[in-house]
């Protein structure tokens, strides 16, 4: 029977550790401080190295191409399969939606890590309100080629592209804008679009506090310390500053009706950074609060609500908008000036103040 570090008596144990501590002693005892200082240079160098080969790894996994297979459209929606040319020169994979008595258009765009199949919902409660929809894989997205995702800057290209396809298609056509988070991100870098109606959901005001918001949610304080390590590779790995990537800066400049609509819970994009972007943006504008919503498809998670989006968009594309709602038709709506993201940790406060709805 050989001996092994469980059969060995525990006085065995002891003096074999004894030695070992004695040995490390003798060893650095050996040292002079030169030679100290070189080890602990050499040690600090190594952690230094690995973990900077972690971040860099870490970074290039959040750039990452996120392409897959789509396949056809469900085929009892009468979708067309479609390609459009990108701006940026990318074949953009997309569906159109065609309707015979719209006289709007809504471009749906999906967001990170996403294709064009997550605004299905969205394009059928359109379809069924009247209007066409196209639904667009952005770059690197879906069945979209692309070398890295930008966060919805290089995307912004496949927004103007889209744009002019439908301007083009259907020239009498009021436009619309959906944008998911990073699909209303492209939204906002593309502006002026020269559209009618813009919708952004959950969408970051800078990608300093996307990043922030994302390590947080994982590693806490240490975000403090993570998220410059992740934004100084934005320039050798996009060629695009992170001070460039500032969504909420293009905001007064979209030239259109504006809504937001975000989750009170949304830990990605507080609330208060959605007011920010809403007190950034210029009247006429709405803010729709998703109580005890998160990150999260919207739609999904209250279709009801999600209803207030829809007559929005209608009120400013359609011929024939719905009715105007009131304080007390709609429940908990009001003219208000702007929100403040001190409000913004009290969901009732916010909610009482729901702008336009």
């Amino acid at each position: 029977m050989g001996f092994t570090g469980d059969n060995l008596p525990y006085c065995a144990k002891r003096l074999i550790e004894i030695a070992d501590e004695k040995a490390l002693a003798s060893f650095f005892g050996k040292m002079n401080s030169q030679k100290f200082r070189r080890f602990a240079l050499a040690i600090c160098l190594v952690l230094l190295s690995t973990f900077a080969g972690i971040s860099w790894y870490v970074g290039g996994q959040l750039v990452a191409p996120a392409n897959r297979l789509v396949g056809p459209p469900p085929s009892e929606t009468g979708i067309e399969s479609i390609e459009i040319l990108s701006k940026s020169g990318s074949p953009l994979s997309a569906w159109y939606v065609p309707n015979q008595t719209a006289d709007a258009t809504v471009i749906l765009l999906h967001p990170i890590r996403s294709d064009r199949r997550a605004m299905l919902g969205r394009s059928n409660l359109l379809h069924d309100a009247g209007c066409a929809t196209l639904l667009v894989d952005l770059q690197a997205h879906g069945e979209s080629p692309g070398d890295q995702i930008t966060a919805g800057y290089r995307e912004r290209l496949d927004v103007m592209a889209a744009v002019e396809f439908v301007r083009t298609k259907t020239p009498d056509h009021r436009i619309g804008i959906v944008g998911w988070s990073l699909g209303g991100a492209a939204a906002l870098f593309a502006s002026p679009l020269e559209i009618d109606a813009l919708v952004i959901e959950s969408v970051y005001p800078t990608v300093s506090a996307a990043v922030h918001n994302r390590i947080s949610m994982r590693l806490g304080p240490l975000a403090h310390l993570l998220t410059p390590v992740l934004l100084v590779q934005m320039n050798p790995r996009l060629g695009i500053a992170a001070s460039q990537m500032r969504p909420v800066d293009y905001v007064p400049e979209v030239g259109c009706p504006i809504l937001v609509a975000a989750g009170n819970r949304d830990a990605h994009t507080t609330l208060a950074e959605s007011i920010q972007i809403f007190n950034a943006a210029k009247d006429p504008k709405q803010f729709v609060e998703f109580k005890g919503a998160v990150h999260q498809d919207l739609l999904k998670y209250d279709v009801e609500r999600y209803g207030e989006v829809v007559d929005f968009l209608l009120a400013h594309l359609s011929d024939n908008p719905p009715p105007e709602k009131n304080v007390d038709e709609v429940g908990q709506a009001a003219v208000q000036p702007d929100l403040t993201p001190d409000e913004s940790y009290s969901g009732d406060a916010v909610d009482a103040r729901r702008i336009d709805q």
